[in-house]
């Protein structure tokens, strides 16, 4: 039913009640069945066991679980007793599970805090008499009693209304408060913002009084909507973790498949199978990073620990890395790029006098500690005047208001009577300067009134059309010495008031940055399309050549029409909750990642469906934080652009982890590969294997997730949404690596073999294999931190991998030096001449990776030049 479509005799009519008495006691009861009562409806929750075990459906972790379990079974079989590494994958794979518990727990809060935001109590006409009830017990027809500073309980049509104005910013996103008259009726596809005589669940009523006859309780108002919205819509997985899932499938299928055809190529040439077997399973497990899943959620805890102390609050570990792949900021005008503060910001007449005579015409309260109550654009004149040296407390004063013609649609003006104490008596007046105008007969010149003239209008108006294209609401003030009673004709012109909710300070380098990331920043607002373009404009938001469309225009825009030109579109005014979730799908359609900031209920739904929820910590409604996956305590839309970079940095800091991981194990594949294809004896025992795997898959990789970021990262263009992890040559890299570290290792195998081991012994050999293994890649781990030369960056500049490389080097010699632990490892000690050249060996990763980087830079700067000649 489109309530604002109705008269008020209709709407009583259909409603079937009474403006005077309202509903019955008993009608009341029988309509509450009916109905249902004024709640929200509220998904059934997981318990905390079901979400703990929720984070082991990963198949990355459910492979690791299986290895675990087999590398568990051979060691039991064989007798060794040797639990090491299945304990370590099982304590890794927990340790993932409750730290993605401990940031999720408080998933899904959204409807609780909407139920918040309705009045527990609500002030309702039963029986022709006013009584207080629970808002849950409001029900269709119900006629409630509005005053001054009520939170409206449910949906209502207007019955009447007495200069009532209604704050509906968390709902529409307009900041100004709307006036309301029972007695207009909107459109039937009218916009909320438009519908003047309605009232919705969860605004307040800001100013003035009125009746109204509910329409709508719980989940049929505009409100429960919007929790519906929430209720059907699943948040969608982050780029991250779909990245990770595909990363975890193909290493694990891929390590299972080479593991296979090792044991096979072991059992032709007549190794036995048990001891294949072993070894098969061994480099399994070391094959696949298990190290993987916990070392990135320590890099995303980490990463939101930073944050914290940058007024970030993430409640979902990947939203940080995901928030770095954004290339379209969908962004809240009221409140999170404007201070949601209406400002006075230009005066045309004498100021003092134009503000003084403003503030007093105003019912605003300003108490003695500055702070100011009432009507927002009331309280920015109020304001105004004390910043000019206008006490309104000090004028009231002097000027005691005798008589007051309140502000009303139809005149568009608002006047007060004065007297002061010796008698003189002055008429104030302010309101649409186009209604004011013709009704004065002077103007205030520098030497005091004047007759009014053609001219002087039209030169008024051009001042007046010039303050509103720069988006500013604009009052004229007004006055006469009046003799006995409040006048509004026979005026003396005093001057033209501008006023907007400007946008934040930090704002302007904010969208600049962004813009020099690669992102696109895009305004979606409830407010004018003009105001909105406007204050685009000024902070940088809106360039030449692109749109602004309202949410009128959108609904009748074809799906197809609309995604085409999604990507001219910077500003989206007059929109629904419905509109802002269309946006966000139409940019996801486009390949955008898409990051969206609010603080309102009506952002709720767009938050939870965009790829990262940004919310408003201070000024933001529970609503828009619960549905959030990260809370910027600050209201700062600039903090957003420290998590932009810290978001990248982390990525990257995966990248570099993944690299140096996989690399690493290709390097141990490599190792047992190519010695059983060649008929060699099998450099590496099982336990060797394990040991490496410990060794290399948790510190170092650790170490790198702490790397300072690039300090150019925000000038590089926002990595393609679907991008592959091993984008950009990763890859090759990684194999070409783990080639040559598997060739270090057989290397130093051979060395041992030929030069120090007597006939039919391998001992120093296998020795100087798994200590060149295990080392290499801990000097390896060094490479990672750029694709530049590492000669270039502070060696110190990571103290994390510093003490991972001394740490490292003291536990693999260690289990070769000492000899209950060599025992243990069946290795042998080696001399000073061996260690040498395992030494030697082991640095080879640097100096290989460093004349390749070096290759790679000449062939980029050649590049540079031809391009440069071409041009």
């Amino acid at each position: 039913m489109k309530w604002q479509s109705v008269s008020i005799d209709e709407a009583l009519r259909r409603l079937d009640t009474d403006a005077e008495r309202g509903l019955s006691e008993e009608v009341a009861q029988r309509r509450l069945v009916e109905f249902g009562p004024n709640q929200l409806k509220a998904k059934k929750k997981a318990g905390m066991l079901v979400k703990f075990f929720k984070q082991f459906n990963d198949f990355m972790i459910l492979m690791l679980l299986a290895a675990a379990a087999v590398s568990f079974s051979v060691s039991l079989m064989n007798g060794e007793r040797d639990y090491a590494d299945p304990i370590i994958i099982l304590a890794i794979v927990i340790l993932n599970a409750v730290l993605g518990l401990a940031q999720e727990s408080k998933a899904e809060k959204s409807l609780e805090a909407l139920k918040r935001m309705s009045a527990p109590m609500a002030r309702v006409i039963r029986e022709g008499k006013i009584k207080l009830v629970p808002a849950e017990n409001l029900t269709v027809g119900d006629v409630l009693s509005l005053e001054t500073g009520d939170c409206i309980p449910a949906d209502a049509r207007l019955l009447s209304s007495v200069n009532l104005k209604t704050d509906e910013a968390a709902l529409t996103g307009e900041s100004l408060s709307v006036s309301k008259d029972a007695k207009l009726i909107s459109k039937d596809d009218a916009p909320i913002g438009d519908r003047k005589n309605m009232v919705y669940s969860g605004s307040l009523a800001a100013y003035g009084r009125g009746k109204a006859a509910v329409t709508a309780v719980g989940m049929d108002t505009e409100v429960g909507k919007i929790a519906g919205l929430l209720m059907a819509h699943e948040a969608p997985e982050t780029p991250l973790q779909k990245k990770l899932e595909a990363t975890g499938k193909t290493l694990g299928l891929a390590a299972l498949g080479i593991c296979a055809v090792i044991f096979v190529a072991g059992v032709l040439r007549n190794i036995p199978p048990f001891d294949m077997f072993m070894t098969s399973v061994s480099l399994a497990v070391a094959a696949i990073p298990e190290g993987l899943p916990a070392i990135v959620t320590i890099m995303l805890a980490l990463g939101v620990q930073r944050m914290a102390k940058e007024n970030a609050i993430t409640r979902k570990l990947p939203a940080v890395e995901s928030l770095g792949g954004a290339t379209v900021i969908c962004s809240d005008k009221t409140g999170t790029l404007t201070q949601n503060k209406m400002t006075v910001t230009e005066v045309q007449g004498n100021k003092e006098l134009v503000l003084s005579y403003a503030a007093l015409c105003c019912n605003s309260v300003l108490d003695t500690d500055g702070s100011i109550q009432g009507d927002p654009t009331e309280n920015a004149l109020v304001s105004a005047a004390l910043d000019a040296g206008q006490n309104k407390l000090k004028l009231d004063r002097e000027w005691k208001r005798i008589d007051e013609l309140p502000f009303d649609s139809a005149r568009k003006l608002m006047s007060t009577f004065h007297r002061n104490l010796n008698g003189e008596t002055l008429s104030i007046t302010k309101g649409a300067p186009e209604a004011l105008l013709d009704r004065c007969t002077y103007y205030m010149d520098k030497t005091g009134p004047k007759p009014m003239t053609a001219s002087k209008k039209a030169e008024i108006a051009r001042a007046n059309t010039k303050m509103a294209d720069k988006a500013l609401r604009v009052l004229a003030v007004a006055f006469t010495k009046a003799d006995t009673r409040l006048r509004e004709e026979g005026l003396t012109f005093t001057g033209l008031v501008g006023m907007m909710d400007p946008p934040r300070e930090e704002v302007f380098e904010a969208v600049a940055t962004c813009k020099e990331a690669g992102i696109k920043p895009v305004m979606i607002t409830g407010d004018h399309v003009v105001t909105a373009s406007a204050i685009a404009r000024r902070i940088g938001i809106m360039s030449m050549g692109d749109r602004a469309i309202t949410g009128r225009e959108l609904s009748e825009m074809q799906p197809k029409a609309f995604e085409q030109a999604i990507d001219e579109c910077s500003v989206f005014a007059r929109v629904s909750p419905e509109h802002k979730m269309k946006i966000v799908k139409a940019f996801q359609k486009k390949g955008h990642v898409v990051a969206m900031t609010g603080d309102g209920v009506n952002d709720a739904p767009a938050l939870k469906a965009a790829d990262i929820g940004c919310a408003m910590g201070i000024n933001g409604t529970d609503a828009a934080k619960e549905a959030a996956d990260m809370v910027l305590t600050d209201d700062n839309f600039a903090t957003i652009v420290k998590a932009v970079r810290e978001g990248r940095g982390i990525y990257d800091n995966i990248r570099k982890a993944v690299h140096f991981l996989l690399s690493s194990n290709i390097g141990e594949i490599i190792t047992i590969f190519i010695s059983i294809f060649m008929g060699w004896q099998t450099p590496l025992l099982p336990i060797h294997l394990l040991w490496v795997n410990l060794v290399t898959d948790s510190l170092p990789a650790i170490a790198l997730g702490m790397d300072p970021a690039d300090p150019n990262i925000m000038k590089r263009k926002p990595r393609p949404n679907n991008s592959s992890l091993f984008s950009g040559g990763l890859w090759q890299r990684i194999v070409s690596e783990g080639l040559m570290i598997g060739a270090l290792a057989l290397l130093a195998f051979g060395i041992g073999a030929v030069h120090f081991d007597p006939p039919g012994s391998h001992m120093t050999a296998t020795t100087m294999c798994f200590a060149t293994l295990s080392m290499s890649q801990l000097f390896h781990a060094f490479n990672m931190r750029s694709e530049e030369s590492i000669m270039k960056l502070d060696v110190f500049g990571n103290i994390y991998l510093v003490g991972a490389l001394v740490i490292g080097i003291i536990m693999q010699v260690s289990v070769i030096s000492v000899p209950s632990l060599s025992a243990i490892f069946k290795v042998a000690p080696l001399n000073r001449l061996q260690w040498l050249v395992v030494g030697m060996l082991c640095v080879m990763p640097i100096i290989v990776v460093e004349l390749q980087k070096a290759a790679n830079a000449i062939v980029d700067k050649r590049k540079v030049r031809l391009q440069a000649r071409k041009a």
